[in-house]
C-alpha cells in the first residue's frame, strides 16, 4: 500500500503535483477533459487543506522543444473554468525561470500555479538528475496522480521523488484498487477480455492473466493470429506472423490451466479497410482468402455476452472490432452493453476501450474507467510502474 495526500500534512506547505493533463485537442480546443476532471478531487483537497499547489504535467510530444501547439494554454483555462480562477498559469518556454520561481515563492494558502508543458524541456523525458531536482527545489512534498504516465521514469514522474517525500493522489489510489487488488483478489468467475490489433503488446499481459483468470476471451485484430495458430484460413485479415507459435503456446497453457478460452466463431469481413464497403459474415474458420475480418460476429457477440453475463469481475482491455467505423462497431458495442448490464465488478483498462464505452454512452454503468492506456497494460502484467514505486508505503 502506498501513502496519500491524506497520509502527510500538507498545510501551508508548497505541494508539487503530476497531473495527467494530456488531453486530445481540436483547432485548440479541448475535445475531452476527462483527465481533468480525474485530477480535480486531489486539487481541490489539498486546497481545502491549505497547500500551495503547484501543478506539472506533459501534453503531446514537443520532443523538448517549446511549440506553441503543445502549450497547457487551454489546459489552463479549462481549469480556471472548474477552479472558479483560482489558477495562475506560468507560461514559461524554460518551464522553469526566475519568474517562476518567484511566483512559487510568493503563493498563499490553497493557490495553485500550473507550469508550462514539461515536456517543452528534453531533460524531462531523460529523467535527468539535475532537472529533478530542480523541479523538486519549487517544492516540499511531491504528489503523483498521473497514472497514465506512471509507467515512464522522467523527472516528473518519478526522478523528483528521490528529493521529496512523495504520495499518491486520489486517481492513483484509485488505479491501484481496481487495477491491482481487483485482478489480485477478484470475485469469481473473472472474465478478462484482450482486443486490439497489436497482438505483441498483449502477450505479456495474456500470459500473466492465464495465471489469474477464469475464462479469457480474445477479440480485435490480434484473434486473427490466434485463429492462424488454430490452422484457420483468415484471408487478408490482420496477421502477426511472428507471434503465431507464441499464440499456439497461450492456447495449450490456458488448456493446462483450466483457463476456457474463447475465440470468435463468426466474424464480419469486406473487402477493404473502408465503411463504404461491402461486408458479410462468415464463420471463423472459413474467411474467404480476398476479405479481411473487421468484427466479431453476431454469433460470438452472444457467445461473449453470455460468459460476461455470468462473470463477478470482468477487466477489458482493447475493442473487439474496429468500433470507429460504423459498420465494424456492432461486437465491440455488444461487449460494452453486456458490461453495462453485468453485475460484475467492471474495469476498463484505458485506451480505445475507454474510447469506446465513452463514445456508446456507457461509461458512467462500469466501475471503473482507467485513465491510463499503456500504464493500465504494464499494471495488469505485474509489472512494477516507475511513477507508483517511487511512493512511499504505509
Amino acid at each position: 500500500m502506498k501513502k496519500t495526500v491524506k497520509d502527510i500534512d500538507v498545510k501551508g506547505k508548497h505541494v508539487i503535483v503530476r497531473c495527467d493533463f494530456n488531453v486530445p485537442l481540436e483547432d485548440g480546443m479541448i475535445t475531452d477533459d476527462i483527465r481533468i476532471l480525474s485530477a480535480l478531487p486531489t486539487i481541490k483537497y489539498l486546497i481545502d487543506a491549505g497547500a500551495k499547489i503547484i501543478l506539472l504535467s506533459h501534453l503531446g510530444r514537443p520532443k523538448g522543444e517549446a511549440k506553441k501547439e503543445f502549450s497547457l494554454q487551454p489546459v489552463a483555462d479549462r481549469l480556471s473554468e472548474l477552479l472558479e480562477g483560482n489558477i495562475t498559469f506560468a507560461q514559461s518556454p524554460e518551464v522553469i525561470d526566475d519568474n517562476v520561481k518567484a511566483s512559487v515563492a510568493g503563493m498563499k494558502e490553497g493557490e495553485v500555479i500550473l507550469l508550462e508543458n514539461i515536456r517543452f524541456r528534453k531533460e524531462e523525458t531523460d529523467n535527468d538528475p539535475e532537472f529533478s531536482k530542480q523541479l523538486a527545489e519549487l517544492g516540499e512534498i511531491f504528489v503523483n496522480d498521473a497514472f497514465g504516465t506512471a509507467h515512464r521514469a522522467h523527472s516528473s514522474t518519478a526522478g523528483i521523488a528521490d528529493y521529496l517525500p512523495a504520495v499518491s493522489g486520489f486517481l492513483i489510489e484509485k488505479e491501484i484498487k481496481f487495477l491491482g487488488n481487483t485482478v489480485a483478489d477478484p470475485a469469481r468467475p473473472f472474465v478478462a477480455i484482450m482486443g486490439g490489433s497489436k497482438v505483441a503488446d498483449k502477450i505479456p499481459v495474456v500470459k500473466s492473466l492465464l495465471t489469474k483468470v477464469d475464462i479469457l476471451i480474445i477479440g480485435g485484430g490480434m484473434a486473427y493470429t490466434f485463429l492462424k495458430a488454430k490452422g484457420y484460413e483468415i484471408g487478408a485479415s490482420i496477421l502477426d506472423d511472428k507471434s503465431i507459435e507464441l499464440a499456439a503456446s497461450l492456447m495449450k497453457e490456458a488448456d493446462s490451466l483450466g483457463v476456457k478460452m474463447l475465440l470468435p466463431v463468426d466474424v464480419v469481413c469486406a473487402s477493404e479497410f473502408s465503411n463504404e464497403a461491402a461486408v458479410g459474415v462468415y464463420d471463423a474458420d472459413k474467411i474467404p482468402k480476398e476479405l479481411m475480418a473487421l468484427d466479431i460476429g453476431p454469433a460470438t457477440s452472444a457467445l461473449y455476452a453470455d460468459e460476461i453475463a455470468k462473470a463477478e469481475t470482468v477487466v477489458w482491455n482493447g475493442p473487439v472490432g474496429v468500433f470507429e467505423m460504423e459498420n465494424y462497431k456492432q461486437g465491440t458495442l455488444a461487449v460494452a452493453k453486456a458490461l453495462a448490464e453485468a453485475k460484475a465488478v467492471t474495469v476498463i483498462g484505458g485506451g480505445d476501450s475507454a474510447a469506446a464505452v465513452a463514445q456508446f454512452g456507457l461509461a458512467e454503468k462500469m466501475t471503473h474507467i482507467s485513465t491510463g492506456g499503456g500504464a493500465s497494460l504494464e499494471y495488469l502484467e505485474g509489472k512494477q510502474l516507475p511513477g507508483i514505486a517511487c511512493l512511499m508505503d504505509i
